[in-house]
């Protein structure tokens, strides 16, 4: 026969939830801004695309990010 223990956690970790929700919330808001960025759609879809759809635009896969960013960075 077997048993089963249910353990519930002590209340001080829900209060930790608690405080740690606005974190959360602004890191979530925080990776929503930087995946609506144009720059980082664009990579996306080229990362997406075969090393030979890639050569025939003439692109190399590890010259992506330099590619789509090099206006605004200095990579």
């Amino acid at each position: 026969m077997a048993h089963a223990a249910h353990y519930t956690a002590p209340t001080a970790l829900g209060v930790l939830s608690l405080l740690a929700k606005p974190f959360i919330a602004l890191g979530n808001g925080l990776v929503a801004i930087g995946e609506a960025n144009t720059r980082y759609q664009t990579l996306n879809k080229l990362m997406e695309l075969s090393d030979a759809e890639l050569a025939k635009r003439g692109l190399k896969r590890d010259e992506l990010v330099h590619q789509v960013y090099s206006d605004s960075y200095y990579l």
